[in-house]
């Protein structure tokens, strides 16, 4: 079975979102077609309320994600808990995914667009350098995911709000950079820190008390902690670690040698080490 060549008027050039469109395919489709059943999310309560419902039933929401600026790169974070109204959903899922080598994206919002949102992140920037032969900027991959938020945007007003969080490192700048969204795909970039989410403004209060230009890794990496633990603190759709179940929140850094995400174990121990620190100040 062959391909049929494209017609140059349609050439997609090196957006991936474009080819799809010029196989007479919806890019966003696969978020929209959902059976009429909200899928399990990991939403940004605040958007969700704005956005309205649409008719539709509750659809689940609750997460937060963080990302900090340090000496290196950029330390994200993410907590695993999904909820559907006051009720549990998901105690593991997973929010922190790299978009390439030196990217990172969380996602706040529900889980089924936000997952194939990220899907078509991914491969709209590794369909980019196999077509140009080089990666896009970090400032192009951010512009790149504005876009595809905007086009979410008739589910966004239906309910089913995506709003991730995108960070980098930025090669010609030689530092790590944060992008933060609106449900319209609005891109703001953060110079410091940015935390969203049901509980990001417990979690942004946190960090901002003990952020300083310059942070070594152990202390950004700390300083994310405490903030997804402060926020799992105040807001009950946030979830904290759980040492029956041995689930505990993602973390990962991206610096010049690309994105690494931490241990298990090393995230583990340093919320144990936060919670005898507590315990010890009670």
């Amino acid at each position: 079975m062959g391909i049929d060549p494209f017609a140059l008027s349609w050439d997609p050039g090196p957006s991936f979102v474009r080819l799809l469109e010029a196989t007479g395919q919806d890019p966003f489709g696969a978020s929209a077609v959902l059976g009429g059943v909200a899928p399990v999310g990991a939403g940004s309560g605040a958007a969700s309320r704005a956005a309205g419902t649409g008719g539709m039933p509750p659809h689940p929401h609750g997460t937060t994600i963080v990302a900090l600026r340090y000496r290196d790169g950029v330390v994200m974070a993410a907590d695993r808990r999904a909820t559907e109204g006051h009720l549990i959903a998901h105690r593991s899922l997973r929010k922190l995914f790299p978009a390439d080598r030196l990217s990172g994206i969380a996602i706040a919002g529900a889980a089924g667009p936000a997952m194939e949102m990220v899907r078509l992140f991914q491969t709209q920037l590794e369909h980019y350098e196999k077509v140009e032969g080089s990666a896009l900027s970090l400032e192009g991959k951010a512009n790149q995911l504005a876009g595809m938020i905007r086009g979410n945007l008739g589910m966004a007003m239906q309910g089913l709000v995506v709003i991730p969080l995108f960070a980098g490192y930025d090669e010609r700048l030689g530092r790590g950079r944060i992008f933060n969204y609106d449900v319209t795909g609005g891109r703001y970039e953060e110079a410091d820190f940015h935390a969203t989410g049901s509980g990001g403004r417990d979690a942004r209060s946190a960090i901002k008390l003990a952020w300083s230009d310059g942070l070594e890794r152990e202390r950004a990496v700390e300083l994310a902690i405490a903030g997804l633990w402060e926020a799992a603190d105040e807001d009950s759709a946030t979830g904290g670690p759980d040492l029956v179940r041995q689930i505990f929140p993602t973390a990962a850094t991206i610096t010049r040698e690309g994105f690494a995400e931490l241990e298990e174990p090393e995230v583990a121990d340093r919320f144990r080490a936060l919670l005898a620190r507590k315990g010890a100040s009670a």
